[in-house]
């Protein structure tokens, strides 16, 4: 058997996320089917992690298991992204991996990226791709807040209600905002994120930029370990996993 790990960008505007689920497509369940077609084997695809509906992936971290052996790598990309083309999703590149790799548990970190558009314009090129904010955000303020996440470990207060993870614990590693003209991009780095923890942390921090919430009151809710107490999440469209470390 060959385990190959697979290096995919899409953008999620038009799927219910990364997981196959029966309400819609999704981009495990487009790959596999692109992946039969070549191989003409049944193979089941293990992403990094589940991205939501309408989140985007500059490089999400996929990997299979197949006894079909790839002999030309680049014809195989190839013929995957003719296949994908009318679905928004490329195959940057496949890597042959060691019987215990796994691309979610061999995962050392992952890093999320948000961005926001502050300017009075709606969008035209971004649409879907970032989160379109008319208010003047105060960046400074939303910086001093990314400090006070970076100190967190309990992050209950982010955690959706239907997160199925066993611990609320987790270590951001980094946390980065900065500002370029109009744009607003805030980087997470984390070996693992709790369900829907980077769009709630955004969420209060646009709160936070708006002036609508204090630094204290921020950092009460912050270590509230409250969910009631969150700023509404950040729409998915503005969110991309940007890579996943090994």
């Amino acid at each position: 058997m060959h385990i190959y790990q697979i290096l995919i960008e899409y953008v999620g505007t038009k799927f219910v996320g990364w997981q196959k689920q029966k309400n819609g497509l999704s981009v495990q369940e487009i790959l596999q089917k692109v992946l039969k077609k070549l191989t003409k084997k049944e193979i089941v695809i293990f992403g990094s992690g589940r991205t939501d509906a309408g989140v985007h992936a500059i490089e999400q971290s996929a990997h299979f298991e197949t006894d079909y052996k790839i002999k030309n790598k680049l014809n195989f990309i190839k013929s995957l992204n003719f296949f994908l083309l009318n679905y928004d999703v490329s195959i940057l590149d496949i890597k042959k991996k060691k019987n215990n790799f796994h691309s979610r548990h061999s995962a050392k970190k992952r890093i999320y990226k948000y961005v926001i558009i502050n300017r009075h314009s709606p969008l035209s090129l971004e649409k879907n791709r970032a989160w379109y904010l008319r208010k003047k955000l105060n960046i400074n303020l939303m910086q001093e807040g990314g400090k006070i996440l970076k100190n967190i470990k309990d992050f209950s207060t982010f955690r959706s209600s239907s997160c199925s993870a066993k611990s609320p614990l987790k270590t951001l590693e980094k946390v980065i905002i900065k500002k370029n003209i109009n744009k607003i991009e805030i980087t997470f780095v984390s070996k693992s994120f709790l369900q829907q923890q980077v769009r709630s942390m955004v969420g209060c921090l646009k709160y936070l930029g708006e002036e609508k919430w204090t630094l204290e009151k921020f950092k009460k809710v912050a270590y509230s370990k409250k969910r009631n107490n969150c700023a509404p999440p950040a729409p998915p469209c503005g969110l991309y996993l940007k890579g996943v470390k090994y």
